[in-house]
């Protein structure tokens, strides 16, 4: 296990949000003890004394369901350093020491290249691991110039492209109620399932986040990683076992096996919007454009939907839709396996059987299968639901994740080719919404999105 951590980008919202408890969970936990070192590095003008100040605040205000102790260890342990990323030398100070590092970069893609490139000419010590943080670059041509930058600088398996998405709990669950249950697998392909919906639908406006966020847009930020990984645990073949070479190659498999979509799919199925102003519960709501540090002229899509379909023997003919949504009147959080209808109904006019659908919902964490039987009359059709709460995770998911990396395991990670096969996906969406193919609709916040689209 690795015993040195670097931060940089060490006063963001991921450190804030997700970092800092994360690191707390684990020192709860007993995975972290005093000997761990752990450096904050960020461009802000501070000392020890004020970064933990402000760290013992974040962990107050995003972990205070953690323990006391735990808290108030991890904030204590840090040294901070004020650091550029971009600076060689800056990065040499905030890696130096005695043996191999983990260096965690809390950055906005733009800055990866720049920031490997210094940390090579830095130098970092053997055995050293390095971890970037999604989205992996801006392009199908950036993400190759980041693996062969990357490949200079550490072995594969020392590089850690983390989604948090995939060790989350439910979401885990995907894979184990596919492959442990003997009722499920036969019935998971195209004769059975007709269409698979994985969506990230969220009230949560932009909330401070203009600076990243206005970059990147709903398709960057959440359909071409996140959204896709899912996609990759529900479609994918079963692996041997789930070490990291049975589950990557898997998953490899998967986007390979997504048809390439044509000007005319683009156009057909896939859709971008963004919110104008309006009421969530008791907040009114600004327009996108109106939020502090947007440019309007970026366009960016705060709505993203994409439909693919995928050329493999199992799912040939199922459609899966991916979206994702900010500002929007409810949370729905989700993966949605629908079922094909019944070939027949022997209850002559009682009724309608409404087609099962298996849901893995992911925030809260839980499972609902939809089924039809039998109601209060005989014969009389009614809509029946059976729902599993899950048990809470013993680590969040990035807890996980970090120990994962201090561990050395990279099966919750993304590999290279992985990487660049997601942004093959969906290369010609950014191309046809660059070129103006497809309309960015307006949706009110607060609203469902933008009005359905006829079929």
């Amino acid at each position: 296990m690795i015993g040195r951590l670097v931060l940089f980008g060490a006063t963001g919202d991921l450190t804030a949000r997700y970092l800092l408890p994360a690191l707390a969970a684990l020192r709860s936990a007993g995975h972290l003890g005093d000997r761990t070192q752990l450096t904050c590095a960020s461009r802000e003008d501070w000392d020890d004394g004020q970064y933990r100040e402000w760290a013992a605040a974040q962990l107050g205000r995003h972990g205070g369901h953690l323990p006391a102790g735990a808290r108030d260890a991890v904030a204590a342990s840090v040294r901070y350093l004020r650091a550029d990323v971009t600076d060689p030398a800056d990065v040499a100070a905030a890696i130096a020491g005695d043996g191999p590092v983990a260096v965690y970069l809390a950055l906005p893609p733009a800055v990866f290249p720049r920031a490997v490139t210094c940390l090579h000419q830095a130098g970092l010590p053997a055995g050293s691991r390095i971890v970037l943080e999604k989205p992996f670059g801006e392009d199908l041509a950036g993400a190759r110039e980041l693996n062969r930058l990357l490949g200079r600088l550490v072995p594969e398996q020392a590089v850690f492209r983390v989604d948090h998405f995939l060790a989350m709990t439910t979401v885990q669950n995907v894979l184990g109620s596919r492959l442990a249950n003997r009722m499920l697998e036969p019935i998971w392909n195209s004769t059975h399932i007709a269409e698979v919906e994985i969506v990230w639908d969220e009230t949560l406006a932009l909330e401070g986040r203009a600076g990243y966020y206005d970059r990147v847009g709903a398709l960057k930020d959440m359909v071409q990683n996140h959204l896709l990984q899912l996609l990759c645990l529900v479609a994918m073949e079963p692996p041997i076992t789930l070490g990291e070479r049975d589950l990557r190659d898997r998953k490899v498999d998967v986007l390979r096996s997504v048809r390439t979509l044509t000007e005319d799919d683009v156009v057909r199925r896939t859709r971008r919007a963004r919110y104008l102003p309006g009421r969530i519960g008791d907040l009114d709501i600004p327009g996108y454009t109106e939020e502090e540090g947007v440019s309007p002229r970026r366009r960016t899509e705060t709505f993203a939907e994409v439909e693919l379909e995928l050329e493999s023997w199992r799912w040939a003919g199922t459609t899966f839709r991916l979206r994702s949504g900010k500002a929007l009147g409810r949370d729905r959080k989700e993966v949605a396996v629908r079922f094909r209808s019944v070939p027949h109904l022997p209850f002559g006019h009682s009724g309608e059987a409404l087609p099962n659908v298996l849901r893995f919902h992911l925030e809260p964490e839980g499972l609902t299968l939809d089924l039809t039987g039998i109601g209060a009359h005989a014969h009389q059709l009614t809509a029946l639901s059976l729902t599993a709460r899950m048990e809470p995770p013993g680590l969040p998911a990035y807890g996980r994740l970090l120990l994962d990396v201090l561990h050395g395991d990279p099966a919750l990670s993304i590999r290279g080719d992985e990487a660049e096969e997601a942004w093959r996906v969906l290369e010609p969406v950014l191309s046809g919404w660059a070129a103006g193919l497809v309309p960015l609709e307006e949706y009110p916040a607060g609203s469902a999105g933008p009005p359905p689209r006829r079929r």
